[in-house]
């Protein structure tokens, strides 16, 4: 038979397949989740985003906007809860075998030299790196297989502030909201929240361009916060500040204990010390030790000690 007759024929169905259009087949069901209301509840639907640097990508398809999380959080979860974690680049280990607890409602600070490893477990927590081995989750989600619904609850600011100088401050942060899934009728409401908590009012109307580094890291930790996240994740949130701007920062990192988890990374060991509830040392990749800020006197020598 001639190939062009072939093609002309109508394909047979099978008897045992329906007939009925590949349009009105039944929708995938999605899983629903459960929350521990005493820990780690779920915000409004947030979507994932990746924010670094003054860039946005929302994490991976439109559709994410809205999808439901794909899976609860563990009753009496902690915070965040690390074991084994261990990150390479190629012959490079920049993260091995961390077990780390951070408890709700206290400031863990991350103390450490240039290249102890920080950075690489807070970009794992925001959800840049995926481990190499071992398990990292948030709020009893794996940052992995519940990447999305385990970011909802977690707000993240990188050492480089990521706000858009061409925009002013309100509507920043309105286009934040609106990427975190806020809808229209919360998204006023939590603009105002935050511009107050943050003491914005003042530059609210003006271009992040125009604002000096200690007003553009309030902006920047005002994103963070706009969707009412369970943790804030600081990465050197203080670096490059003059001593006012430093106090001012410190000031409100302390006001967000008790209501959020907050994890900070920093290299200078004053500013843990008067911040952090807890420190945590890192070098070389390894956790060295952790303590209670108030349990530990003479925090510069037990780090001596450690190092």
């Amino acid at each position: 038979m001639p190939a062009s007759a072939t093609s002309a024929m109508p394909r047979r169905r099978s008897s045992s397949s329906p007939t009925t259009p590949s349009s009105s087949r039944r929708p995938r069901r999605r899983r629903s989740s459960t929350t521990d209301r005493r820990s780690c509840a779920t915000p409004a639907a947030i979507a994932g985003l990746d924010i670094e640097a003054g860039s946005v990508r929302a994490g991976a398809a439109g559709a994410a906007m809205s999808i439901a999380a794909s899976a609860g959080p563990e009753a009496g979860a902690p915070a965040i809860l690390a074991e084994a974690l261990t990150k390479r680049y190629g012959p490079v280990t920049a993260l091995r075998d961390l077990s780390l607890e951070i408890r709700h409602g206290e400031v863990l600070g991350l103390l450490g030299p240039n290249g102890s490893g920080k950075t690489t477990f807070i970009r794992m927590l925001a959800g840049y790196l995926a481990p190499t081995r071992g398990r990292l989750r948030i709020c009893g989600l794996d940052v992995v297989r519940d990447a999305l619904p385990a970011r909802r609850r977690l707000g993240y600011v990188p050492e480089a502030a990521p706000v858009y100088g061409h925009m002013r401050v309100r509507e920043f942060l309105a286009f934040m909201g609106r990427l975190r899934g806020l809808s229209p009728a919360e998204l006023g409401g939590a603009v105002d929240r935050v511009v107050e908590r943050l003491a914005l009012g003042a530059v609210a109307h003006k271009p992040t361009r125009a604002l000096s580094r200690g007003y553009r890291q309030r902006v920047a930790l005002a994103q963070a916060l706009i969707h009412e996240p369970q943790i804030v994740v600081l990465d050197e949130p203080t670096n490059g500040l003059d001593p006012r701007q430093i106090i001012e920062v410190r000031e409100l990192v302390r006001s967000l204990a008790g209501t959020h988890t907050v994890v900070m990374s920093s290299h200078i060991l004053a500013e843990v010390a008067k911040t952090a509830d807890r420190v945590a040392v890192l070098l070389d990749g390894r956790l060295l030790g952790v303590r209670a800020v108030a349990d530990t006197p003479d925090l510069e020598d037990w780090f001596l000690s450690l190092a």
